[in-house]
Parts: structure tokens; C-alpha cells; sequence
């Protein structure tokens, strides 16, 4: 077995931190910033709504947030919102799809087979291509999530939207059921 010490005292502490939450022994995170401001940011001039849900409020071309910082720390949910990774975006299939009769049609794959595309336009209808019609499919040049928030929002209004998500998650109800405990058990 290695020695430890020589990760040297944050590493050690990170180490731990790590090995407690996989107990269900995590220390809970502080929330930062101001929840209701971040509430109307996200729902307001921040625009964060018209692509994501939160319990079921917004929309539904990106993914659903309700439950998504429940396991996050507040660094990671901010790098998330400005530095959001291109291969990842390609992942969630963001696509321009061009027709042989030139008609193009930009949006998200949400479903695909060996005959036909199914996606989902910015404007939320969804589109069924038969893929005899399709001319090409290549990643969209313009990312759905914007990469600029980091200048376009405040540092403070970054804090206020983090913390809004955290409170949301934690105060999210539990997402599986519990099993029912058996007499026998």
C-alpha cells in the first residue's frame, strides 16, 4: 500500500471527502449566491428556461435540471454552464440536417434507425426524415448551449443560478421509489 502523506494534505483531504461520500457521509455543500435571484434569472433574462426544464417548468431541448445538481458541487456546476464541452454537445446530437431538396432542418437527434432520423427542432416540434430523402447530417455549427455565459453573466448571477439549481435538487422528491421494507427482512 502506498503512503499516503506523500499526496500532501488537500489531496488527502479530497481523498477522504471522496471515500465518505461513497459511505453516504458527504458534508453538505454550502449553497452560494441568492436563490431567487437566481430563480428569475433562470427563468428570466438568463434563458436558461427556454432550453432546460425544472420541475416542469421551461423548455425540453436540453436536458431536464430538476435533479441535476443534487451530486454536484458548485465549481462543477459552474464550469458546466461556462465552459460547456463540444463533445458533449455532439453526444446530445445537435444536428443540421440537409435534404436532397435542399430543405435544411436544424435541431437535436432524438432518435435514429437504420431507415429514419427523428428530430426535434429548436421550436420543440419533432421531425420523422426518412433517411432515403437525407442529402447530410453534420454537427450543427452553432452549439445549443451557449459558450459565452461566462461573459454575458456576472460572476454573482453565476453564483445566483448555482445556487438556485442546489436548492432545487435537494429540495427535488426522490427521484426512485424506496422499496417497501418486508416483515421478513
Amino acid at each position: 500500500m502506498p503512503n499516503f502523506a506523500a499526496l500532501g494534505d488537500a489531496k488527502l483531504k479530497a481523498l477522504v471527502s471522496y471515500l465518505r461520500t461513497l459511505q453516504g457521509k458527504s458534508a453538505a455543500l454550502p449553497i452560494p449566491g441568492d436563490t431567487q435571484r437566481g430563480e428569475a434569472l433562470f427563468f428570466g433574462s438568463a434563458r436558461c428556461s427556454q432550453c432546460h426544464m425544472l420541475n416542469g417548468r421551461g423548455g425540453f431541448i436540453g436536458p431536464d435540471l430538476s435533479v441535476y445538481a443534487a451530486d454536484s458541487s458548485p465549481d462543477e456546476i459552474r464550469h458546466s454552464i461556462v465552459k460547456p464541452e463540444r463533445d458533449n454537445r455532439r453526444s446530445l446530437g445537435q444536428a443540421q440536417v440537409t435534404l436532397h431538396d435542399g430543405k435544411v432542418w436544424e435541431g437535436a437527434v432524438r432518435n435514429e434507425d437504420n431507415f429514419s432520423l427523428q428530430l426535434q427542432s429548436l421550436d420543440g416540434a419533432f421531425h420523422l426524415i426518412q433517411k432515403s430523402e437525407v442529402a447530410k447530417v453534420e454537427p450543427s455549427a452553432q452549439p445549443l448551449m451557449p459558450d459565452n455565459l461566462g461573459q454575458t453573466l456576472s460572476p454573482a448571477e453565476l453564483d445566483d443560478i448555482v445556487g438556485f439549481l442546489m436548492k432545487t435538487a435537494k429540495s427535488a422528491p426522490e427521484q426512485a421509489p424506496k422499496k417497501p421494507k418486508r416483515e421478513f427482512d
